[in-house]
């Protein structure tokens, strides 16, 4: 975590500290990560993305994998409201097909209403007929970015690198249970308690009740 996101989480949490001490102890624990040089590639050409300007305008799906202990390997499904940054849902199991996809929306659907377009990529479960099908019935848009950009997917890309940084490859997973325990867990301090710098340093849920 970035210094002055850990500053505004400490101030949220109640600690009234100066920013320069804080400044101080950041370094003095050695907590400020190396930044990584960009490498220079060749000119492209950009599709830059739309900034939602309300929630349930967009919608970003993806997946990520891991292992539990005894070999297994299992998926996530994570999706993220890019209004916002609020992590809507993530679905847990080891095979994630189309028509689960189309149940996890469905829900997703149910308590947070029908968002506009769904971004993702070219991935097997999302150009199923099945999901484009629920799509046309629902009036959602579905949006595939072009192979090989995973930029034009930016805001669950980004957040896909947290939740793997910080939960993926920060634990050990007995069982499916666990997963979906130190999940549920994650994605509440997620929503309700680490702020962004992008949403002026509030959280999802607040950012999101301040509009």
């Amino acid at each position: 975590m970035g210094f002055w996101k850990l500053y505004h989480r400490l101030r949220k949490n109640g600690l009234v500290i100066n920013h320069k001490r804080t400044l101080r102890l950041y370094r003095a624990l050695a907590l400020n990560l190396p930044r990584r040089l960009k490498k220079r590639v060749p000119a492209r050409v950009k599709q830059p993305l739309v900034v939602p300007v309300a929630a349930n305008l967009c919608w970003s799906l993806d997946f990520t994998s891991d292992v539990l202990t005894d070999g297994r390997r299992f998926r996530t499904l994570n999706v993220l409201d890019e209004y916002n940054r609020q992590l809507l849902g993530v679905e847990i199991d080891f095979s994630l097909p189309a028509s689960r996809v189309v149940q996890v929306l469905t829900r997703l659907v149910e308590c947070h209403g029908l968002p506009a377009q769904l971004r993702t990529d070219n991935g097997p479960e999302f150009i199923s007929a099945r999901l484009s099908e629920w799509g046309e019935q629902q009036g959602i848009m579905l949006r595939w970015i072009q192979p090989g950009k995973p930029t034009q997917n930016a805001y669950i890309e980004r957040f896909n690198g947290s939740f793997r940084r910080e939960l993926l490859d920060a634990h050990l997973f007995r069982s499916l249970s666990h997963v979906r325990q130190l999940v549920d867990e994650w994605m509440l301090d997620y929503n309700t308690q680490r702020p962004h710098q992008a949403l002026n340093f509030m959280t999802p849920i607040e950012f999101k009740q301040a509009d």
